[in-house]
């Protein structure tokens, strides 16, 4: 009944914003046509929370730097590794020397892009004083993981500039993604100079940032919209056709479907009550992603958080596939591990998710029990637990949905809900006042490790107190040894998937999709899997 009242709303809602648009529409037109520009117009659903690479964590930023920076690669529209600030790479015999010739770049400053700018970026992003949460992904590079714990100085990390323009890297093991890996922000270059100069404020406005990307971002209005401009100093120009991207920062779904009904955007998310109002038109798109949705567990944080029992009654406790379903209905998907489908396959040829299989799926017979178990462990009748969540408009109702559940099934939990902005809820986990929280992470690189490596007690993403020597072997040994027998290391990693729904560390709620309209007039935008999830770099308007 209220599905079908919802239809007629969105209906109405829909008819009501026809007219206005037809209007506009025209107006619109018109005013490309006069000022010959090709104008993107976007949302984003959050502030930016940081624009230095080096201690950057979230995806909204990631989007950013993967259009007006640019690293020794960058992934092309069919997501394979191609020549960004390099020219050309040469590749010992050994897989763990990597020599890159850098091309005729420069700083939208006019100084020219060189080796030594790679050298101080990614020794900044490890020096221990640095504090760079993403420190971890250089520990793959010779000496990274010494460096950034202090037992070697900083001129002992394996990068060097032989010259201005060549790059020499060295690797502590062959890493079969390290291509991939220098597309990723924390591996972009830094004007050391710039960087200096600017001191505390670098990263913090327009006019304290440089670019050597496709874009540069010419406008910044905090927690209302920021605009990327076309670099006309960047080497590869002739190919981006777009001379200016806006966004608008909308967390509210149905107003970013307004914006785009009445042709002030070009592109919007749509969530369940729009989707079958949409379905099956040609302005309508759905895709899945490897972004994981899961609880996080501060195990420091109370003594309920630390019982494995209340933990993974918790976890059974609720209807994964109702929220993927019925509260999203945009593609998402239910998930039950840590590395999601369709993100890997092992050497034979068999997704990862499909053999480990899903774990902890509902059971609410088992649930009941072990929470009454808890309770008695914890000598509590009455429990009380704070989940933090995203203040965005879809994830406001997966927690309404998972409180609810939860506290329906488990006779005696109050669970309440901290609705938090991005930037603050990311600084709450990273220094772990929080006792449960809804969070996310998407690939780093296209290798199951990019989740696994997250929850080794010593990881900076940890986040949560988490801590078990058996998982801490099988990665490490994963890292390592493994990496000469592709079968041992899956079953490895596997088995380490395994361990860490046991231990009930996290609580994957669901698996990320997302349906959006998108004006016809809109062509190749690149989506991609890992590191920022899109490139505007071929993008075009054609009207």
């Amino acid at each position: 009944m209220k599905r079908n009242y919802m239809k007629l709303v969105v209906f109405m809602l829909i008819c009501s914003l026809f007219i206005a648009a037809c209007g506009k529409e025209e107006a619109g037109k018109k005013e490309t046509a006069s000022d010959g520009k090709k104008v993107l117009r976007l949302l984003e659903m959050s502030e930016l929370p940081s624009l230095d690479s080096s201690i950057s964590t979230d995806g909204v930023s990631f989007r950013v730097f993967n259009n007006v920076m640019e690293g020794l690669y960058r992934l092309d529209k069919d997501n394979k590794p191609v020549e960004g600030m390099a020219e050309s790479v040469q590749v010992s015999d050994d897989k763990k020397t990597y020599t890159f010739k850098l091309r005729d770049a420069k700083w939208s400053n006019g100084e020219p892009v060189m080796a030594k700018d790679f050298v101080f970026s990614w020794k900044r992003a490890v020096d221990p004083a640095t504090k760079s949460e993403y420190a971890f992904i250089l520990f793959g590079v010779k000496n990274g993981e010494k460096v950034n714990k202090g037992e070697l100085p900083l001129d002992q990390l394996g990068v060097k500039a032989q010259d201005d323009r060549t790059l020499v890297v060295e690797l502590e093991n062959p890493i079969p993604y390290f291509l991939e890996l220098m597309a990723f922000p924390t591996f972009f270059p830094l004007n050391e100079k710039f960087i200096k100069e600017k001191g505390k404020n670098y990263g913090l406005e327009v006019e304290h940032l440089i670019y050597n990307g496709p874009f540069v971002l010419s406008e910044w209005k905090h927690e209302e919209s920021f605009t990327f401009k076309k670099n006309d100093g960047y080497w590869d120009k002739a190919t981006v056709k777009l001379d200016e991207i806006q966004f608008k920062i909308v967390k509210d779904i149905a107003a970013g479907v307004n914006l785009y009904n009445t042709d002030e955007v070009d592109r919007a998310n749509i969530s369940a009550e729009f989707v079958d109002s949409y379905k099956g038109k040609q302005e309508y798109y759905s895709e899945s992603e490897a972004r994981q949705y899961f609880i996080r567990f501060n195990q420091k944080a109370s003594d309920v958080m630390k019982n494995q029992k209340a933990r993974m009654a918790m976890s059974l406790a609720f209807d994964k596939e109702a929220i993927a379903s019925q509260i999203l209905n945009n593609g998402s998907q239910a998930t039950y591990g840590l590395v999601p489908k369709g993100f890997s396959k092992g050497p034979d040829g068999k997704d990862f998710r499909e053999t480990v299989g899903d774990l902890n799926k509902m059971d609410l017979n088992k649930a009941k029990s072990l929470w009454e178990e808890a309770k008695k462990e914890l000598g509590k009748s009455e429990v009380k637990i704070e989940l933090m969540n995203y203040d965005d408009s879809d994830n406001k109702k997966i927690g309404e949905y998972l409180k609810g559940q939860l506290e329906k099934n488990l006779v005696g939990l109050t669970v309440d809900l901290k609705q938090m902005p991005y930037k603050q809820k990311l600084k709450l986990e990273e220094t772990m006042q929080y006792e449960a929280s809804l969070g996310r992470w998407g690939p780093d690189y296209p290798d199951p490790m990019t989740y696994l490596e997250l929850f080794i007690s010593s990881s900076s993403m940890n986040e949560m107190g988490y801590s078990n020597p058996k998982y801490d072997d099988l990665i490490a040994k994963s890292k390592s040894e493994l990496l000469t027998d592709p079968a041992a290391r899956y079953k490895a990693m596997q088995e380490a998937d395994k361990i860490l729904l046991e231990d009930a560390a996290i609580l994957p709620v669901y698996q990320f999709g997302q349906s959006y309209l998108q004006k016809p007039y809109v062509k190749d935008i690149a989506k991609h899997m890992i590191g920022g999830d899109y490139s505007y770099k071929w993008a075009d308007i054609k009207k």
